[in-house]
């Protein structure tokens, strides 16, 4: 694929997004391929070198902030006429308050999965603890004279370091889902904006 041919399938690509994103992302891997076809690259090895278009226009999307999508979004392409400004005022007590409702709803599962993955890291924290002080317990039972009560409380105290290593691994997997999960979400959202947009 030459460099006219990319650039082509990229404006496609990007069809759906912001206009000065849209230019501004041909010229960058315009001057990519040109940079490269000066150091000696024919224009097939500049482009088969840049990646697949795709995973271009994912990153693309991904870098895009979701407020700049939905203002442009939002920015009208024709005025109202007054029936329509008379309906959704008149409309308005209904439509927006389903609208603050399901906001509110998304934003407190979103803050629960957050507070889950929080929690999570608390009990491996509280286990951290309780091997350190265990171990403390334990030495300070066994100089005492209670030999058997401080190994014991050692014991404990190796048992809860063995399960904060276990639960340090699931409160890395939580968080590292959550993250993606999070991104995934976004993404999903912004290609809403621009699938609208482009229609």
């Amino acid at each position: 694929m030459d460099k006219r041919e990319f650039l082509a399938r990229l404006q496609k690509g990007l069809s759906g997004l912001p206009r000065d994103d849209v230019e501004q992302r041909l010229a960058f891997y315009g001057e990519m391929i040109d940079d490269r076809t000066e150091e000696g690259l024919s224009e097939q090895e500049a482009v088969s070198r840049l990646g697949d278009i795709d995973e271009i226009v994912s990153q693309a999307v991904a870098d895009i902030p979701l407020s700049r999508l939905v203002k442009d979004k939002l920015r009208s392409k024709r005025t109202l006429r007054a029936w329509e400004i008379v309906l959704l005022a008149l409309g308005s007590p209904i439509w927006l308050s389903l609208l603050v409702a399901a906001l509110a709803v998304v934003f407190t599962l979103y803050v629960l999965l957050w507070a889950a993955v929080v929690c999570l890291w608390c009990v491996f924290g509280s286990l951290v603890c309780c091997a350190a002080g265990g171990a403390a317990a334990g030495v300070v039972f066994a100089c005492g004279g209670n030999v058997p009560a401080g190994l014991a409380v050692i014991g404990a105290g190796a048992a809860c370091a063995g399960l904060s290593i276990f639960m340090f691994f699931v409160c890395l997997a939580a968080t590292r889902g959550v993250s993606m999960l999070t991104k995934k979400i976004v993404i999903s959202v912004k290609n809403r904006f621009i699938k609208k947009e482009g229609a």
